[in-house]
């Protein structure tokens, strides 16, 4: 069966969307697909606002979340796994869900096999 999470997050952030609150991601970064800024990083967490008005492009997808958004000024294109997202809630009360960390995808990306190929020679004179 496909993971529950997706579904929940994207149900969630349209109840907060309804109800004019601001939804806020609560992603582990310490998950090596995760692209986000660096400076706004807090042990190992950040928090990003995902309001409409703040970003673009928003894509609440089955395997990962995608935005453009601006940090400092600077543009930015922001991609979260939902395996990273640890909670999605409304910033003014705090109501949302909390979600348990999961494991895999934390560590670093499975080693590149090389396929066998035609040797790559050139002549040299």
């Amino acid at each position: 069966m496909t993971s529950l999470k997706p579904y929940l997050i994207r149900s969630i952030y349209e109840w907060i969307i309804d109800n004019q609150l601001t939804p806020h991601l609560l992603v582990d970064t310490e998950n090596f697909e995760t692209l986000v800024p660096e400076d706004f990083i807090e042990d190992g967490k950040i928090v990003l606002n995902i309001r409409p008005e703040a970003i673009e492009g928003l894509s609440l997808g089955n395997e990962e979340i995608q935005f453009n958004a601006r940090f400092s000024g600077n543009p930015m294109h922001i991609v979260a796994p939902t395996v990273a997202v640890l909670a999605i809630y409304a910033k003014e009360n705090g109501k949302g869900m909390i979600f348990d960390p999961e494991e895999h995808n934390r560590e670093s990306p499975p080693p590149v096999e090389k396929k066998p190929g035609k040797p790559q020679l050139r002549v040299v004179k």
